[in-house]
């Protein structure tokens, strides 16, 4: 029996809640990011902004070039993780088998509901729409490959003038095939700037063009990659919904508005990374035996540094020796800084094994639970452990 998988994309998500809170903002052009001045990027941008050629990860002031009216809007993501939870609820009470992919982006697996599946699209873009009032596209197909792609296509078909595209396509099931060939190349996941490139020089422009290369050869000329590029292009893609994800870390990271020297500036700004790193892994339950810290230099050079623990922590003072001692270790005197970010992985259970000389410790980890409650009931400035 074949398998219908939803994918469902919220459109323009950051700007629709903007939107709700501000309904003057509707049909304007205008983006949700930062500062053009203090080296700000569009997050989301409005479908009017996108008709002045505004895009995502586009720096703030070329959008502004772009689009000189364009209201600049800063982010809010504490609120749209809030209407994130409402829509996957919302999707959870139609089916457990959700794999969300991002705070916008969902797959659902519908293959054992009886309801026709074009009626339970339409249905759940309607509620979503008069419960949150936030507009949404869908694709369903027979797997998740073909199931993103229908959206992407959706929406751009469905392209309004300064509206939500609010699209919605169904691929039939053994039509993949057909459906994805007239398609340019690089819709393909797996298909980046160097992949499309080289695939352009072969005279290869669409997704059916990809198809009608033997396998082999495709393998010969992108080793693994091309093996995949070639079954996706074929409509391929037996990937489970994948309903829960194993957390492999849990970090935290500030990109400056200006590049900085001071080191009292660097260590403040680690050791609140730290603290929130930590107070993560204790929300969750977790420890971690690898610290890891990542720096930004102002060429852009990236460069990570970790050193593992004896034994698996949640503390913040642990975290925070850890990642000061790796901060001296790397950096040379007034070296200016662009990103600084903490780490923590090897996760797992906390260990707890109190003994006679252990007493101090855990008298110590109750009273950061404590602490814990009261900045999660009364917010982060509630009450703060003293520094030494």
């Amino acid at each position: 029996m074949p398998r219908t998988i939803l994918h469902l994309d919220l459109d323009a998500f950051f700007c629709s809640v903007e939107e709700i809170q501000n309904p003057e903002l509707h049909g304007k052009p205008f983006a949700v990011g930062g500062k053009p001045n203090e080296r700000g990027v569009v997050a989301s941008c409005s479908y009017a902004a996108r008709a002045m050629g505004v895009r995502s990860a586009m720096p703030m002031s070329r959008a502004l070039q772009l689009c000189r009216n364009l209201i600049i809007v800063p982010g809010r993501h504490r609120l749209y993780g809030e209407y994130s939870e409402k829509v996957m609820g919302r999707l959870r009470g139609l089916t457990p088998l959700v794999e969300q992919i991002s705070i916008d982006e969902a797959f659902l697996d519908i293959s054992d509901m009886h309801t026709p599946s074009a009626r339970i699209a339409r249905d759940l873009q309607t509620a979503i729409k008069n419960e949150l009032h936030l507009p949404s596209s869908i694709g369903i197909a027979s797997n998740k490959l073909v199931a993103k792609i229908a959206t992407e296509v959706g929406k751009k078909s469905n392209k309004k003038t300064n509206e939500s595209p609010s699209g919605l396509t169904i691929v039939p099931y053994g039509e993949e095939t057909k459906f994805l060939a007239p398609l340019p190349a690089d819709m393909l996941w797996g298909v980046g700037p160097k992949t499309s490139a080289r695939l352009t020089e072969l005279g290869i422009h669409t997704i059916g063009d990809i198809a009608r290369w033997p396998e082999n050869e495709m393998t010969c000329l992108f080793g693994e990659n091309g093996r995949d590029l070639w079954r996706h292009a074929q409509g391929i893609d037996n990937r489970p919904i994948v309903t829960e994800y194993e957390t492999k870390s849990i970090s935290q990271e500030t990109t400056f508005n200006v590049d900085v020297r001071d080191d009292r500036t660097l260590e403040k700004t680690i050791r609140e990374q730290s603290k929130e790193v930590a107070r993560q892994l204790r929300k969750n339950d977790l420890a971690g035996k690898t610290v890891k810290l990542k720096i930004r230099w102002p060429d852009f050079t990236t460069i990570t540094r970790q050193i593992t623990l004896p034994t698996s922590t949640d503390n913040d003072d642990e975290i925070i020796k850890a990642v000061v001692k790796l901060l001296h270790a790397v950096r040379k005197p007034n070296q200016a800084v662009r990103l600084i970010g903490v780490g923590v992985s090897g996760l797992g259970a906390p260990v707890r094994q109190l003994s006679l000389w252990d007493a101090g410790n855990e008298k110590s980890r109750k009273l950061q639970e404590v602490v814990d409650q009261l900045q999660e009931k009364y917010g982060r400035d509630v009450i703060h452990k003293g520094e030494g």
